[in-house]
């Protein structure tokens, strides 16, 4: 059996700087990961299956097992090489679906991850990133794994800055938020898009980072605010922990992280939270 973690992706910052003939929006956005992650694990079997278990299961109950990304990825994977397509996977699913997280991206990456393991794959790295941005934009960073400065339309994944030692906690208020609506509801605002604005020099604490992230922002938080109101109600709680240097929506929604000075604070904010608002999800850590 071959395990591999699938990490929630967050968006530190997120720009939209132009649409492509296609109707697809244009990206400028830095990525990092943090220890929050759901598991895929593969072994062999006569046949593929899916078998979804974990806390957040549920979560994708009425989805038919057939639609799962991390399926489509491991046929995608065994066309690629041109075998049959035979593993039993188990996916333990702890990311909120529809959350802003990548969680389903991640679930992807990190099956191919496996599957390459077990079915002794040999593909250059460049053949294994286009497979993934098959998959959806999203993939390829997640198959990257690290902090990375992203555009197109998420699919190119460049280096980035080190960031300081960070602690960070995420907080949804309960909400699934597909991304398709949200890019429809920017669109409709008529927003004109942002100029690229890449964070090309680390900064040396916390404060400094937050204040770098607050200026570039969410082009999408006004959008995905409109379909669900209480995302700004998560990122007005959050400001107001103590210790909170920034609160920001990651991706299209409707998950808003908060960072700290370390995982002490985001751990102490979250029990705050917690007390006053028991209905919400949320996830306090740091960023890997």
């Amino acid at each position: 059996m071959i395990a591999r973690d699938a990490r929630a992706k967050i968006n530190l910052y997120l720009r939209v700087v132009g649409r492509r003939d296609d109707g697809y929006h244009l990206l400028d956005s830095l990525i990092a990961f943090c220890d929050l992650a759901d598991t895929i694990t593969v072994a062999p079997a006569g046949d593929l299956t899916l078998a979804i278990d974990g806390p957040l299961a549920t979560a994708l109950a009425s989805e038919p097992t057939e639609n799962n990304l991390v399926l489509r990825a491991a046929r995608a994977l065994a066309g690629r090489a041109g075998i049959a397509p035979k593993a039993a996977i188990r996916l333990t699913k702890r990311i909120p679906v529809a959350a802003g997280l990548g969680g389903g991206s991640a679930d992807a990456a990190a099956t191919l991850l496996a599957l390459v393991d077990l079915w002794r794959v040999a593909m250059p790295q460049g053949e294994l990133f286009d497979l993934a941005a098959s998959l959806g934009a999203d993939v390829p960073m997640c198959l990257a794994g690290r902090t990375a400065q992203v555009s197109g339309i998420g699919e190119r994944v460049g280096p980035a800055v080190a960031l300081p030692a960070i602690g960070i906690l995420l907080v949804n208020p309960g909400m699934p938020l597909a991304t398709p609506p949200v890019f429809a509801a920017y669109a409709r605002g008529g927003a004109s898009f942002s100029a690229a604005s890449l964070l090309d020099q680390a900064s040396s604490d916390v404060a400094a980072l937050g204040i770098e992230l607050a200026r570039r922002g969410n082009d999408l938080a006004a959008a995905a605010i409109l379909l669900v109101p209480a995302i700004d109600e998560v990122r007005t709680a959050l400001m107001a922990t103590a210790g909170c240097r920034i609160a920001q929506m990651s991706g299209s929604g409707a998950t808003v992280f908060a960072l700290y000075d370390d995982v002490s604070a985001a751990r102490t904010a979250a029990e705050i939270v917690a007390r006053d608002h028991p209905r919400w999800w949320s996830h306090a850590g740091r960023l890997a």
